[in-house]
């Protein structure tokens, strides 16, 4: 089958640190470069990959300071996408709602992963173009009021083999948080959990340009680096030391959470993270196996004072039989095959059964 992924420009593929979409194209883009697929990547020129590259800009668009315009180079990516759409069998976009006019334009189908939320302005564009083909990270993201066309729930995947398992915390206890310090994450509330139950808490992640006050405002005048300590945007390997060493995983978000993909990275390393009951949440975590579930702050101690009695174990295997890299791709892989079967019928044809003897079947099937 020939693929084109089209990543965001703002971070290359994949991330060095911080970057959960970017980190899922690239095992996405790699499992389908390793099934043999033929996959076009259109990412930042700094990325790094086996499949083939195509970029219209060098690096990373949060590394260059002298750009002044990001949506034109928004538009020129996807502009190199469908220029070239008769180029593939399908065309997969993680761009949100911006590869949506492009699509209308071409025959090639574009399967969209939302894997952000929907607000009032986006959600205009969503229903004026709700019959492509769209894939929603968990069931809880979906606005079924908006009539989008759903072709599946993909839950996020990631390569256990990079996360080490950790069967017991660090000898000196302490709490994680990990993620992009804002107010959706409930950084705030992952110091006032911390304090009110007298733990350490030791977070990392970056600070956005849209957050910058909030972290000089509610975060910054709390970090001690005693009880609370802030690592910045480390590593990969610093975080999964991170969150393999802690007791638990704070995870005190304050919006729908359309899938959380450090809640998975916690729980393979064998870390069981306490959420509050909110979006994805009740997907992702198995209540008193993998952690627990919240529906206030003032529920987070007891939890907490729980979470050294679960098996970390359960944790690490909850994630392989539900969040491996490779049940992420044969969703999508199915997600393909559905979409240009679809596709064979809007031309005119009947789909082909998998198993008929025909030539015009075995020449598609093949092709997948």
């Amino acid at each position: 089958m020939r693929i084109a992924q089209v990543a965001p420009l703002w971070e290359r593929v994949p991330p060095p640190a911080y970057g959960g979409i970017e980190l899922i194209v690239s095992l996405l883009t790699e499992e389908l470069v390793r099934r043999g697929h033929e996959v076009t990547l259109f990412a930042s020129g700094d990325s790094i990959t086996t499949a083939k590259l195509s970029s219209v800009h060098p690096r990373a668009l949060r590394l260059d300071s002298s750009i002044r315009e990001y949506g034109i180079y928004e538009m020129l990516h996807l502009s190199s996408v469908y220029d070239r759409a008769a180029d593939f069998d399908v065309i997969h976009s993680h761009m949100c709602c911006a590869g949506l006019p492009y699509a209308k334009l071409v025959k090639t189908p574009t399967v969209h992963t939302l894997h952000g939320i929907f607000t009032p302005d986006n959600e205009k564009l969503f229903v004026h173009a709700r019959r492509q083909p769209f894939v929603s990270i968990s069931d809880a993201q979906r606005e079924e009021r908006l009539g989008l066309n759903y072709a599946a729930t993909v839950y996020n995947g990631i390569d256990t083999s990079q996360y080490p398992f950790h069967a017991q915390p660090d000898e000196s206890p302490y709490l994680a948080f990990v993620g992009r310090i804002s107010p959706e994450k409930g950084a705030h509330h992952a110091i006032a959990i911390a304090r009110q139950a007298g733990w350490k808490l030791k977070m990392a992640g970056k600070v956005d340009p849209v957050d910058v006050g909030y972290y000089e405002s509610e975060i910054k005048p709390l970090i001690d680096g005693q009880q609370i300590e802030y690592l910045g945007e480390v590593t990969h390997s610093e975080k999964t030391a991170l969150l393999g060493g802690a007791v638990a995983t704070l995870f005190p978000i304050t919006w729908r959470e359309p899938f959380g993909l450090v809640m998975v990275e916690s729980m393979a390393t064998g870390t069981p993270v306490i959420a509050m009951r909110m979006g994805s949440t009740t997907e992702v975590i198995r209540h008193g196996q993998t952690g627990f579930l919240c529906d206030r702050l003032e529920d987070y101690p007891a939890a907490i004072a729980r979470a050294g009695s679960l098996d970390r174990m359960v944790c690490r295997e909850h994630v392989l039989t539900h969040f491996s890299v490779k049940q992420m791709v044969d969703g999508y892989e199915a997600v393909y095959r559905q979409v240009m079967a679809q596709r064979f019928v809007n031309n005119g044809h009947h789909a082909p059964s998998a198993g008929s003897g025909s030539p015009a079947s075995t020449s598609f099937y093949t092709s997948l």
